[in-house]
C-alpha cells in the first residue's frame, strides 16, 4: 500500500504521552508518524475537514458470532411488546427461511414475556411441525416448542441439570420454558445449523462491528464452535478485527481439567489476529428469572434467592490454578454474593501465586456491596454495560423490585467503582442490547434512554462517567482488557493503525447528542473495513 496522510484532523490519540495531533501519516498497516503542522509528503492524501479522529473502539465483553448469526439466521423479537406481536414476526420469519433446520428467534424482553406467558402450547400456534427455540435479550431463558421439546428429549419427567431449570406447571408439566445451562444441553440435541450459517453470521456481525468503529474484541464465551468457526475465518484471512476469547470453565471442570483443555487451546491460537487469553465463567445467573446470586434475599413478594454457580472452595481451586497457569479470569456477576464469591476467589488465587498483569475482569456488576466496590482496585477490572443503567421507557425492569429500595443506590453504582480507584473498561454484551458505542457511551454519561426514546428520569446520575472515560473504556482501557494495548488502542507511532474518523465532535456535543453519531471511517491496519458513502 502506498503512504496514507490524513491531515486537517482533530486527532485525539488517548496517549496521555501526546494527547492530541492535526496530520497522521500511515505506512504498511501501521503509524508512521502524527503531529501537528506542516504534515510529510505521501502517496495518498486525505482532507478529514477538521473532523474527530479515534482509535477505534474495541468491546470486550460481545458475543461477536452468536450475535452476528442471529442477524443471519433469527426473528429479531426485540421490539415485541406482545404476544399476537411476536408470533407475527417468529412465524413470517418461519416463513422467509424454509431452509433453516430449526426456527430461532432472539430478544424477547423479560417484563412483559417470561414463565407467566410463554410456553411451547402458545409456540405451537404458529409453528406446530418445525423445532423453534426463542431466547429472551440476556440469552439466560429460552422457550421451546412441542417439537423441540420431543427432539430435545424433555418431558415432565427430565431432571434439572446443574445450574440449569425446567420450568413445571402446577401440574407438574415441562411448559415450554428453560432456564440458565439447560438451554445449551437441550439446544445440542436438536437439529444444528450449518458452519455456512456461521460463517455467515461472523460476516455480518464483523461488518456490523466495523460499520460502528469496532475493530477488536474479547468473546467472553468461546466453545467448540466459536473457536472452529474464529479460526476457519483468520486462516481464510477473512477477519476484518481482532478477536480474544475466554474459553468456557463449567461446574463439571477441575481444576486439571480446566487447565489442561484452555492450554491446549491457547498454544493453538497464539494471536495476535485470534488468540484465547481467558477463562470465563458464570458465576450466577440474572434477575429475570430469579438465579441472580444475592448476600440478602430478594425484596419483591416472592422473595427468595439465588446461588452461586460454583461454590467457594470450588472457586478458590479453579480461579487459582488457571491464575497460576496465567489465565485472565472473565466473570459473570450480576449479584452482590456472586460478585463476592469472584473477588474471594481472585484473592485466593494472588494469596497463592502472587500478583501479576493478568487483567482479571469482572463483568456486569449489577450489585455490588458497598465493601467488595472497595475491594475492587487491584484485583480485577470493572468490565461494564452502561447502557443498562437507566429506566427503559417501555420494559419494565422487574430485576429494581427484586433489588428493592434499600440496595438502590448499589445498582450499576460505576462512579462508586471508579473513585475507589478500579480499572474500567467498557463493552456491550451485543447481541443482549445494542454494539452501538455511542448509543452506550451516551446512558454513561446521562444515565438515560435517548432522547428521541422519551427518557425517563436519570437513573442515580451521580454515577455518570464523563466523556473522556467513556471513550477510554472503549479504547485504551478496553485493548488493556483484551491484552493488546502494546499494538492497539491508541494512536501512536509503532501502533497498528486501527481509527476511526466521526461526523461530530463528541467531546463537544451535548451528552444527549452522542448517540447521534456516525462513524464516516474505520480503518483496519490501515485499510478500510467500513466507509460511509457520505464520506
Amino acid at each position: 500500500m502506498p503512504d496514507l496522510l490524513i491531515h486537517n484532523a482533530r486527532i485525539r490519540t488517548m496517549d496521555a504521552a501526546n494527547p492530541t495531533a492535526d496530520w497522521i501519516l500511515i505506512r504498511d498497516g501501521r503509524i508512521a508518524a502524527l503531529g501537528h503542522g506542516t504534515p510529510p509528503a505521501a502517496g495518498e492524501r486525505m482532507d478529514a475537514q477538521g473532523r474527530l479522529m479515534l482509535p477505534a473502539f474495541q468491546d470486550p465483553h460481545i458475543h461477536l458470532l452468536s450475535g452476528g448469526t442471529d442477524l443471519a439466521t433469527s426473528a429479531m423479537l426485540y421490539d415485541a411488546t406482545t404476544e399476537d406481536d411476536l408470533l407475527a414476526t417468529l412465524k413470517a420469519h418461519s416463513t422467509a427461511h424454509p431452509d433453516l433446520p430449526v426456527v430461532l428467534g432472539s430478544g424477547w424482553q423479560p417484563g412483559l414475556f417470561g414463565d407467566h406467558n410463554l410456553t411451547a402450547t402458545l409456540l405451537d400456534s404458529v409453528l406446530p411441525d418445525r423445532p423453534a427455540v426463542i431466547y429472551d435479550s440476556s440469552f439466560h431463558n429460552a422457550c421451546l416448542n412441542s417439537t423441540a421439546l420431543q427432539m430435545a428429549g424433555i418431558t415432565d419427567d427430565t431432571p434439572d441439570p446443574p445450574n440449569g431449570h425446567i420450568l413445571r406447571d402446577s401440574k407438574g408439566r415441562a411448559t415450554g420454558m428453560l432456564h440458565e445451562e439447560v438451554i445449551p444441553w437441550a439446544v445440542a440435541r436438536l437439529p444444528q445449523l450449518t458452519d455456512a450459517h456461521l460463517r455467515q453470521g461472523l460476516l455480518a456481525g464483523m461488518a456490523h462491528a466495523n460499520r460502528h468503529g469496532i475493530t477488536g474484541v474479547l468473546d467472553p464465551r468461546v466453545t467448540e464452535t466459536e473457536d472452529r468457526i474464529y479460526a476457519a475465518a483468520l486462516a481464510a484471512g477473512d477477519l476484518t478485527l481482532r478477536i480474544c476469547g475466554a474459553a468456557l470453565v463449567t461446574e463439571a471442570d477441575t481444576p486439571d481439567s480446566a487447565t489442561t483443555r484452555l492450554s491446549a487451546l491457547r498454544a493453538t491460537r497464539p494471536g495476535p489476529d485470534y488468540h484465547i487469553h481467558s477463562a470465563k465463567f458464570f458465576m450466577d445467573g440474572v434477575f429475570e428469572n430469579r438465579t441472580a446470586a444475592c448476600l440478602a434475599p430478594y425484596a419483591d413478594g416472592p422473595g427468595g434467592n439465588a446461588p452461586c454457580m460454583f461454590g467457594a472452595a470450588e472457586t478458590d481451586a479453579l480461579f487459582t490454578a488457571l491464575d497460576a497457569a496465567r489465565f485472565a479470569i472473565h466473570v459473570h456477576v450480576i449479584g452482590d454474593a456472586a460478585t463476592r464469591r469472584a473477588l474471594d476467589g481472585l484473592s485466593a488465587a494472588r494469596a497463592a501465586n502472587g500478583s501479576w498483569p493478568a487483567h482479571h475482569q469482572l463483568t456486569h456488576l449489577q450489585l455490588v456491596h458497598p465493601e467488595d466496590a472497595a475491594r475492587l482496585p487491584g484485583l480485577a477490572t470493572a468490565n461494564i454495560q452502561p447502557l443498562w443503567a437507566r429506566y427503559d421507557p417501555v420494559i419494565p425492569d422487574i430485576a429494581l423490585d427484586m433489588i428493592g429500595a434499600a440496595r438502590l443506590e448499589q445498582t450499576y453504582a460505576f462512579r462508586t467503582l471508579l473513585d475507589h480507584g478500579a480499572d474500567w473498561c467498557l463493552s456491550s454484551d451485543w447481541p443482549v442490547s445494542t454494539l452501538n458505542p455511542f448509543e452506550i457511551m451516551e446512558t454513561a454519561l446521562t444515565r438515560q434512554a435517548r432522547r428521541a426514546d422519551g427518557p425517563k428520569p436519570p437513573f442515580l446520575p451521580e454515577q455518570a462517567l464523563t466523556i473522556h472515560e467513556a471513550v477510554l473504556g472503549y479504547t485504551a482501557h478496553a485493548a488493556r482488557a483484551c491484552w493488546r494495548d502494546g499494538f492497539t488502542g491508541i494512536l501512536r507511532a509503532g501502533f497498528s493503525a486501527d481509527l476511526i474518523l466521526l461526523d461530530r465532535d463528541i467531546f463537544a456535543c451535548p451528552a444527549d447528542e452522542v448517540s447521534d453519531t456516525t462513524v464516516l471511517l474505520t480503518l483496519f491496519k490501515g485499510r478500510p473495513v467500513w466507509q460511509s458513502p457520505t464520506l
